[in-house]
């Protein structure tokens, strides 16, 4: 008992005196364990929320959509082998005329069945559902409500196939349908301005113009189904009616964002906390290295009055374990903390009605286990190096090392270097290895803010491209139905209006062999100026007159190039069905892109050209006069103001990169300071006598300081270049991890990128390098001196 408690008080007075070096470790340590926990408990939570939600308000696995069919049709939809329930609704765009809002609204009208939904149930919120023989009653999704400070009892206009009706707010819903909502043509969410209407089927059906028919159909799946098959024959059935083909879940624009986000929370997961780990157990490696080397004397003491090698070993391993304790406890807090504040941003950016948070304790043991383990790789060698001295050799100073002349060395040996400058480098050549991983701990940091802030310049890129380049309306009217063309003339006619340029949406299947991908053709006239084509080096090109264009993500999904020639099925028509080259690939950030002439496109299907959307250049003093004139457009589906989605998008971005920033300059200066800082340390602590010496001679403070920060300084310095090659390797991952069918993330890194991560960084370690400055101006020469080397 005595003997354990002799070494164990041995250990908590090395804590007490290595505490700063100690802390340093503990915080990057902490800052793996609280990135994995976080992110690794948001994958969780998200996951278990969405099984959970979708499961009790029975979201649907498959949707199909049709033109106009009969409602006896879902009677054969649902006899097709492997459907398990099939429910069939009447769902469309309409306008809003909203009170004290100048700009209509937009909404998507869904119908409710006379019982309460099967599929897709709303949850109800607040008020109470509609009453199914009521022709203007109305519940709302909740968001839209908060956002106009609707209550059950208030109200609102409605514009329909040329009808206003006066609607009444009955109750507030929530749906695992529209956890993310896009008003039509729109890039971010507008909750005041885009409601989610849900009214009863009857109503429904004389709003929309399908009375006695149906135009969407939900349907769930038996587990032993075969999801192609079914899709096949539900198409099938649907393909006299317009049908315009089924989408799975994954394929629904909601899902889909969310998706996409636990895509980016797993490349996070295995991005960043092996870097913390890695980082931590090199600075543990090099903290307990140096301890045995200076307490050869102590462990030949403990050897000879009879501990054992493995008590020797480890009280070592426990001082790194006590080290990883400290942070993973700090790593938790910080976690549990982190977790929380993503919890409630997603519940906010995400319509989850509850966001479940599992117990997660085997996160919590994953993530300290991976720190003890960093922690224990890192301080087996110093542990086994001191568990194998034998006593006698212990006791006695160490061998100085052997050193052979090298090129390097004779280059030292030259009048042209200091007699500091030469003590710096032939610190840094004699150990080697301790300086490359010095090097690598200290590009870590540059490779964090390299890797974070070049999301900045794409970002800029990204809006650049979107809103300045390829977008140049001021306005876009999304047509509720194809138009003539003439309805270009009809909105060149509206107040303000001083460009029309119309557009037609074309929904089919591109196929090249076995590959396939269902998006719209969007056909523009060859002398558009509002809406433009970019090319992959970002110049504007043409619509061509006789070929397709694709986004460079859509070619690449295909597999084909300029040259080959794709098979184009036409949704719900498909005797329009033909085959088209591609002549150009473009670039594009947002969504998938397919490209073809107004004209030509209306040649291939054989009619007339038609529109379904209207890009505007407006007269900025007559704005008043033009919104209040779009609420009396009867077929109208949505308005979308330009403006106003570039500054929801910027805004929504700059508060995201703000906040990662922040995060990211944190845990850089943490990596960056504590490498420093324990570099520094440990070379204190080795040179100590000999810095003591210099004084003694008659060296100055800064001159025996050079001698202990120079080599900090020259490693901070070739730590640069090796960050930035890292960084950009880190980038390149996460941009891999951000493609999807939604969005791209360009890689863009700039002089100006990596000189703010070198300026930060070299920061951090100038204040790490001053804290050490300061220590060794308060050593007592004296003391130093009396000390056996």
């Amino acid at each position: 008992m005595v003997r354990a408690r002799a070494i164990d008080r041995k250990l908590l007075r090395d804590l007490r005196r290595l505490w700063s070096q100690v802390a340093a470790i503990a915080l990057v340590l902490a800052c793996g364990v609280a990135i994995l926990l976080t992110a690794f408990g948001m994958i969780r939570a998200l996951e278990t929320t969405l099984d959970d939600y979708y499961g009790r308000q029975r979201f649907a696995e498959m949707f199909a959509s049709v033109r106009r069919a009969p409602g006896a049709l879902v009677e054969e939809i649902r006899a097709i082998e492997g459907v398990r329930s099939a429910e069939a609704r009447r769902v469309g765009p309409v306008t809003l005329d909203l009170p004290d809002r100048p700009a209509p609204g937009s909404g998507q009208l869904l119908s409710l069945p006379a019982g309460a939904p099967f599929l897709n149930a709303p949850l109800l919120v607040s008020g109470r559902m509609p009453d199914p023989d009521s022709d203007h009653e109305i519940a709302v999704n909740d968001r839209f409500a908060k956002a106009n400070g609707f209550r059950p009892g208030d109200g609102f206009a409605t514009i329909a196939n040329g009808r206003r009706l006066d609607l009444t707010i009955t109750g507030t819903l929530r749906s695992p349908e529209f956890l993310y909502s896009l008003p039509p043509g729109g890039l971010m969410p507008d909750d005041a301005g885009f409601a989610i209407i849900w009214m009863p089927e009857r109503a429904a059906g004389a709003v929309l113009d399908l009375e006695g028919a149906i135009n969407d159909i939900a349907l769930t799946l038996h587990a032993t189904a075969v999801t192609a098959e079914v899709a096949d024959r539900v198409d099938a059935l649907l393909a006299p009616w317009g049908g315009t083909g089924v989408r799975l879940r994954d394929q629904h624009p909601s899902h889909a964002f969310i998706a996409a986000e636990l895509d980016q929370l797993r490349n996070m997961t295995v991005i960043l906390p092996p870097i913390f780990f890695v980082i931590a157990g090199f600075l543990v490696n090099m903290l307990l290295g140096r301890i045995v080397a200076l307490e050869r004397a102590e462990i030949g003491l403990l050897k000879a009055v009879g501990y054992r090698k493995s008590e020797i070993a480890l009280h070592y391993l426990l001082l790194a374990i006590l080290v990883a304790c400290i942070g993973i406890a700090i790593g938790w807090l910080a976690g549990s903390w982190l977790a929380g504040g993503m919890a409630r941003i997603y519940a906010r950016f995400f319509d989850f009605p509850w966001l479940i948070r599992p117990d997660g304790l085997d996160v919590y043991a994953i993530s300290g286990l991976l720190a003890l383990v960093a922690a224990g790789l890192g301080a087996a060698r110093a542990a086994l190096t001191a568990a194998r001295l034998a006593p006698a050799v212990a006791m006695a100073p160490p061998a100085p090392p052997n050193f052979g002349k090298g090129p390097l060395d004779r280059l030292t040996a030259g009048r042209w270097l200091s007699q500091p400058a030469k003590m710096v480098l032939r610190g840094l050549l004699r150990w080697p290895v301790r300086a490359a991983m010095t090097t690598l701990g200290l590009s870590a940091g540059v490779a964090i803010l390299v890797a974070s802030s070049f999301m900045i310049d794409a970002m800029n890129l990204v809006m650049d491209s979107a809103f300045y380049r390829a977008n140049r309306q001021h306005a876009t009217l999304v047509l509720g139905a194809e138009a003539p063309a003439k309805a270009a003339l009809q909105a060149r006619a509206l107040p303000g209006v001083l460009r029309v340029e119309p557009q037609f949406d074309l929904a089919v299947t591109l196929r090249n062999g076995h590959l396939s991908k269902r998006l719209s053709i969007t056909a523009q006239p060859p002398d558009g100026d509002l809406v433009r084509i970019l090319d992959t080096e970002g110049r504007v090109v043409a619509a061509p007159e006789t070929a397709l264009m694709l986004s460079r993500q859509l070619a690449d999904q295909l597999q084909v190039g300029p040259g080959d020639v794709v098979e184009v099925e036409v949704a719900g028509d498909r005797e329009r069905d033909f085959r088209e080259p591609v002549v150009a690939v473009t670039r594009q950030y947002l969504g998938l892109g397919a490209y073809m002439d107004h004209d030509a496109l209306a040649a291939r299907l054989g009619r007339a050209p038609q529109v379904t959307a209207l890009h505007l250049a407006l007269d900025p003093a007559a704005l008043p006069e033009f919104q209040a004139e779009l609420k009396t457009l009867p077929t109208l589906a949505a308005s979308v103001m330009l403006t106003e989605v570039r500054d929801s998008f910027r805004g929504t971005i700059r508060q995201n990169i703000r906040w990662n920033t922040i995060l990211f300059l944190a845990i850089s200066g943490l990596i960056t300071a504590g490498v420093a800082y324990n570099g520094a340390r440990i070379q204190l602590s080795e040179r100590a006598r000999e810095l003591a010496s210099l004084r003694i001679l008659g060296f100055t403070r800064t001159e025996a300081a050079s001698i202990l920060l120079g080599e900090t300084a020259v490693l901070a310095l070739l730590a640069q270049p090796l960050g930035w090659g890292i960084g950009a390797l880190i980038a390149q991952g996460m941009v891999s991890g951000f493609d999807s069918d939604l969005y791209r993330v360009p890689l863009v890194l700039t002089p100006a990128n990596f000189a703010r991560a070198s300026l930060l960084t070299l920061t951090a370690i100038l204040a790490a390098a001053l804290l050490v400055r300061r220590r060794f101006d308060q050593l007592d020469l004296l003391d130093v001196l009396k000390t056996r080397e």
